[in-house]
C-alpha cells in the first residue's frame, strides 16, 4: 500500500471523510485538498488522527533516537517503532484499525 492511499484510507475510516480526486470531503460538506493532511510527515496531522480515533496509546522514544508506540483502538492492537514520529504514530494506528501496512 503506497502512502498515498494509505492516507486516504484513514481519512475514510478515521475521520469519516470522503476521499475525492484530488481532495477530502468532511461530512459537513466541506472539504480540504489531499496535501493538506499528511498524518505521515506532520505531527498535528498524527496527533489529528489519534484524538478523532480516541485511542488509547503510549509512544516513547529511545535513548538511540527510534520513537515506539503501542496503542489500543476497540478491540484492535497496533505497534510500530521508527526515526519519524508521526509516521510511527500512524502507522501503529493504521494497524489497530486492521489496515495491512508495509513497514
Amino acid at each position: 500500500m503506497t502512502d498515498a492511499q494509505l492516507t486516504d484510507e484513514l481519512a475514510s475510516r478515521v475521520m469519516g471523510w470522503k476521499v475525492a480526486s484530488g481532495r477530502f470531503v468532511k461530512p459537513s460538506r466541506s472539504w480540504i485538498p489531499k496535501w493538506r493532511f499528511a498524518p505521515l510527515e506532520r505531527l498535528e496531522d498524527a496527533f489529528l488522527l489519534l484524538d478523532t480515533a480516541r485511542a488509547a496509546y503510549t509512544l516513547s522514544r529511545s535513548g538511540a533516537g527510534a520513537f515506539a508506540v503501542s496503542l489500543q483502538l476497540g478491540g484492535g492492537h497496533g505497534h510500530a517503532s521508527g526515526d519519524s514520529k508521526p509516521r510511527t504514530i500512524t502507522v501503529a494506528l493504521a494497524m489497530a484499525s486492521g489496515i495491512e501496512v508495509d513497514r
